[in-house]
């Protein structure tokens, strides 16, 4: 994943948690790219949310656990996108952020495996290259096939990124 711009990024996490909700649960699943998961990481050490990093690379995941072994807030595991189930001891996320590739043809299986893990009303926050309009489209088509809505994209914030948010309906598919 290439550079964030941090300024963008606290303008992203100011929109997705204006939230004053205690106890907020953020998900991620990352190949790469420490930008993000360091603003993550101090967004939901300032705010007390919980952050768990899901790293779908190895070598990504042994940097991070190395990183992040006495964070609390904080919780690194090494995790197989093929497994079966993505629901781990019944919990559910506020927001779920996407940084890692997932190939077109498992889009439908992640988003209906990902959804079982959103809080109702949750959102989804996908980064896709910039100005890829086929990747943008087959994603939004993807999550409206899954039971996503309000799916809206930010075009302008990230100067190699657009951002593509969607939400889980109370009721819809659980």
């Amino acid at each position: 994943m290439k550079n964030l711009e941090n300024t963008q990024l606290e303008t992203l996490l100011d929109i997705i948690g204006s939230s004053s909700t205690p106890s907020l649960q953020i998900a991620h699943f990352s190949e790469g790219g420490e930008v993000l998961v360091d603003k993550l990481e101090a967004y939901c050490l300032s705010k007390k949310y919980d952050y768990h990093l899901k790293c779908t690379d190895k070598e990504f995941y042994e940097l991070m656990a190395k990183k992040f072994i006495d964070k609390e807030h904080i919780v690194v595991t090494h995790f197989f996108l093929q497994r079966r189930s993505y629901l781990i001891q019944a919990r559910e996320y506020n927001f779920l952020f996407v940084t890692t590739n997932i190939d077109k043809e498992t889009r439908g299986e992640f988003l209906k495996r990902s959804h079982k893990i959103i809080r109702s009303a949750g959102s989804i926050i996908i980064f896709v290259p910039k100005k890829d309009y086929d990747e943008r489209d087959n994603w939004v088509y993807h999550l409206e096939e899954n039971l996503y809505v309000s799916t809206s994209v930010i075009d302008n914030l990230f100067e190699h990124y657009d951002v593509i948010i969607s939400r889980k309906m109370h009721g819809w598919g659980d």
